[in-house]
C-alpha cells in the first residue's frame, strides 16, 4: 500500500481532495439542493472553470513537461465541444419535430421526419440536406467516441507531420497556430457542415430532461467535469513520474541529447500531443452544453493564446499550477468582463474594465515573466519548503529549471 503511486505522490491525494471538498461545497449551496446560496448561472460558470482547468492541464503537458508550445489546443477543444453539440442539436430537434408532427391527419415517414429535422437545423443556412460529417448525430455513443477520435486523428496526422520533419521550437508554434486559424476559417464558411458563424446552439437543453430543472442539469455537468479533472489529474500525474517523465524533461531541455542517447524523440512527442488532443476535446465536449452554444469564434488563435498565458501565469511544469492559473484568471475574467467591477473615474477619462481587462492579463503575462518565472505555483513551493537544488555551470538546455554541468543540492 505504501508503494501505491497516490501514495508516492501526496499531492494528488491533496489536490483530489481539495477537488472533493469543494465540489461538495458547491453542490450543497447550489439551487439544486434548495440552499440557492449559489445561483444555476454561477454554478454553470464554475464548471466551465473546472473545463478551462483540464485543458490546462493539457496544455501544461504539452508544454511545461515537454516543451512544445502548442497554440493549437483550444482546436482540440473545439472540436470535442462540435462533437457532442451535433447530437444535442439533433436528438432535441428530432424531439421538437416529432412532438409537432404527431396531430398530423397522416402519420409522417421516417424520411419525412430526417427532412424536416435537417430543415430546422440548416434552414439559417440555406439548406436542409445531412452533410456527411452528420453522419453519426443520431447516436449518442459514437458522437461520445468521436469526442476523443476526432481530435486525437488530427493531432496523429498533424504531429507525425511536423515532428518527423523535426519542426521545433517557434517555427512549431506557428504551425499549430496556423492549423487553429485554418479550422477556424473552414467552419466560419456555410458549406462546413457545420451552419457557419451560426454555430450550434440550444446545448444546454439535454434531450428527455425537459421536467428537469436547469438548477439540477448544471449541477451534472459541474459534477461530470470536477470527475473529468480529478481522473485527469491523476492520468497527467502518472504520466510525468517514472522514466517516461523523466525523458520528457529532457526532450524539453535538450532534444538532441535525448535523441543522440537513443530514445525515440518523435514518438514521445507524439504521444503526448496526441493524448493531450483527447484530454482538450473532453474538455470542450462538457464545455459548451454548459455554456448553451458553439460557434467557430470560440476557437480562433487567441484562444490558445490565453490558455498559454493561463498555464504561465499559473506556473508550468507544475500540474496544479497549471490549474490554479486557468481558475484565477478564468473568474477573475469573468468578474471584470461581466461588468461587475465598477468603472474607475480618472479626471476627464473612465477607465471601463471590460475594455481594458485585456490590457490587464497582457500586462500580468508579463509581469509574471519577467520577476515570477515559476508562477503562482511557486508560491506553493515556497510554503511547501521546495527549494530549487544549487546549480553550477553552463545551462544544458534553453528552459528554467534545465540541468546543469554539474548538480549540487544543498
Amino acid at each position: 500500500m505504501k508503494n501505491s503511486f497516490l501514495m508516492r505522490n501526496p499531492s494528488i491525494l491533496i489536490f483530489l481532495g481539495l477537488l472533493a471538498l469543494f465540489t461538495l461545497a458547491v453542490t450543497l449551496m447550489s439551487e439544486a439542493t434548495g440552499a440557492g446560496l449559489i445561483s444555476t448561472s454561477f454554478v454553470k460558470t464554475l464548471g466551465k472553470t473546472l473545463c478551462l482547468c483540464l485543458i490546462a492541464i493539457a496544455m501544461d503537458l504539452v508544454w511545461g513537461y515537454t516543451g512544445i508550445l502548442s497554440l493549437g489546443h483550444f482546436a482540440f477543444f473545439g472540436l470535442g465541444g462540435y462533437m457532442i453539440g451535433m447530437w444535442l442539436m439533433y436528438e432535441r430537434t428530432r424531439q421538437i419535430v416529432e412532438t409537432s408532427l404527431a396531430n398530423a391527419e397522416i402519420p409522417p415517414t421516417a424520411q419525412e421526419v430526417v427532412d424536416a429535422i435537417g430543415s430546422q437545423i440548416f434552414g439559417v443556412v440555406g439548406s436542409s440536406d445531412f452533410p456527411a460529417v452528420w453522419a453519426f448525430a443520431d447516436s449518442l455513443t459514437m458522437q461520445l467516441v468521436l469526442v476523443v477520435a476526432v481530435p486525437g486523428v488530427l493531432a496523429l496526422v498533424f504531429g507525425w507531420l511536423a515532428f518527423r520533419s523535426r519542426v521545433t521550437g517557434v517555427y512549431l508554434s506557428i504551425l499549430t497556430q496556423a492549423m487553429t486559424l485554418a479550422l477556424a476559417l473552414y467552419l466560419f464558411q456555410n458549406d462546413s457542415g457545420l451552419r457557419g458563424n451560426n454555430g450550434l446552439s440550444g446545448l444546454q437543453n439535454l434531450p428527455g430532461a425537459d421536467a428537469i430543472p436547469q438548477s439540477v442539469v448544471s449541477i451534472w455537468f459541474f459534477w461530470a467535469s470536477a470527475l473529468a479533472l480529478g481522473l485527469s489529474y491523476i492520468l497527467a500525474a502518472f504520466i510525468v513520474s517514472g522514466k517516461f517523465g523523466s525523458v520528457i524533461r529532457g526532450i524539453r531541455d535538450d532534444e538532441a541529447r535525448v535523441r543522440f542517447l537513443g530514445y525515440s524523440v518523435e514518438g514521445y512527442k507524439l504521444f503526448i500531443f496526441v493524448i493531450t488532443a483527447m484530454i482538450s476535446g473532453i474538455a470542450g465536449a462538457l464545455y459548451y452544453p454548459q455554456a448553451g452554444i458553439i460557434n467557430p469564434a470560440e476557437i480562433a488563435p487567441i484562444a490558445s493564446i490565453y490558455l498559454a498565458v493561463w498555464v504561465a501565469i499559473g506556473g508550468r511544469g507544475r500540474l496544479y499550477g497549471a490549474v490554479i492559473g486557468a481558475a484565477v484568471v478564468s473568474l477573475v475574467s469573468t468578474w471584470f468582463t461581466g461588468g461587475q467591477v465598477p468603472d474607475l473615474p480618472l479626471g476627464g477619462y473612465t477607465l471601463k474594465w471590460v475594455d481594458w481587462w485585456q490590457v490587464l492579463l497582457g500586462l500580468s503575462f508579463v509581469l509574471v515573466t519577467l520577476f515570477a518565472p515559476k508562477g503562482i505555483g511557486g508560491l506553493i513551493d515556497l510554503l511547501d519548503g521546495i527549494r530549487s537544488p544549487n546549480r553550477h555551470g553552463a545551462a544544458l538546455g534553453p528552459d528554467s529549471g534545465s540541468l546543469q554541468e554539474r548538480e549540487a543540492r544543498e
